[in-house]
């Protein structure tokens, strides 16, 4: 029987800030099967039992070998099998949750920023070649893909308020989102466009200078990514930009499995 499956993305920029500010309350009046963050610049033992009451049978905490930065994190109660990629993941920077149940390979993601040196612009683009890599190879294997998070990059001109002056900015490179053109190309769906077709003015982080938020100005550079053997499970995908609490706001996804 054909069950609807809910997955929340969210990068919190600091899970302990995020706890102080009790922002992921949310999370108690939702029925969140998959909850993916990002960025929670935290080992697990330094993550408050206090972020949410919900108590989720499984969670798997991925830090950074850098103390505070990075750092994934995810809480379910579907039974599974967790995974490290430490062959994508090569800096040991705690990018990535890999958790396997029934027949889907799920990822959650905190890719790498460009913008810091053209060394870190280097090592984002090669992260994305190897994790496409792995994300054909569990294809190859029989797996289906359901894909999170923050991916640093804005796909096209309507996934960002201003795109004529961030063309030379790391988050919309012309070689960055040649990237994401050939992740669609490898058979990867993006669902919000799939859910909400051409819908403009629709981001997920804003910058904490100028009151970018209240006005608006923004990116959309937080995704969900299915396979397309899933392409007919997708029930609704869309953007959560009610909650506050970091300069992201959650992603979420509906599948009927």
């Amino acid at each position: 029987m054909a069950k609807q499956i809910s997955f929340v993305s969210w990068n919190v920029n600091g899970i302990r800030a995020v706890e102080k500010k009790g922002a992921l309350k949310w999370v108690d009046e939702q029925n969140i099967d998959f909850l993916g963050l990002q960025e929670i610049k935290a080992e697990a033992d330094q993550i408050p039992q206090t972020i949410f009451d919900r108590n989720y049978k499984f969670q798997s905490i991925n830090s950074s070998s850098k103390k505070g930065q990075s750092g994934v994190a995810l809480y379910t109660d579907i039974k599974g099998e967790a995974f490290y990629c430490s062959h994508v993941d090569v800096l040991d920077e705690g990018r990535i949750n890999e958790y396997h149940f029934d027949n889907i390979a799920y990822l959650n993601v905190y890719f790498p920023n460009g913008q810091r040196s053209d060394e870190r612009l280097e090592y984002k683009l090669a992260f994305y070649d190897r994790f496409l890599e792995h994300i054909n190879s569990l294809r190859n294997q029989g797996k289906s893909i359901v894909m999170c998070g923050d991916i640093n990059t804005a796909h096209k001109e309507i996934d960002l308020a201003r795109p004529k002056a961030n063309e030379s900015t790391s988050g919309f490179l012309p070689i960055e989102r040649e990237w994401m053109d050939k992740l669609f190309d490898n058979g990867y769906i993006d669902t919000f466009r799939h859910a909400k077709g051409n819908l403009a003015d629709r981001y997920s982080w804003w910058s904490y200078r100028a009151g970018a938020r209240a006005r608006n100005v923004g990116w959309r550079i937080d995704y969900f990514f299915v396979s397309d053997d899933l392409k007919d499970k997708i029930v609704d995908a869309d953007i959560m930009d009610n909650i506050a609490g970091s300069d992201h706001c959650p992603v979420k996804l509906i599948l009927e499995l």
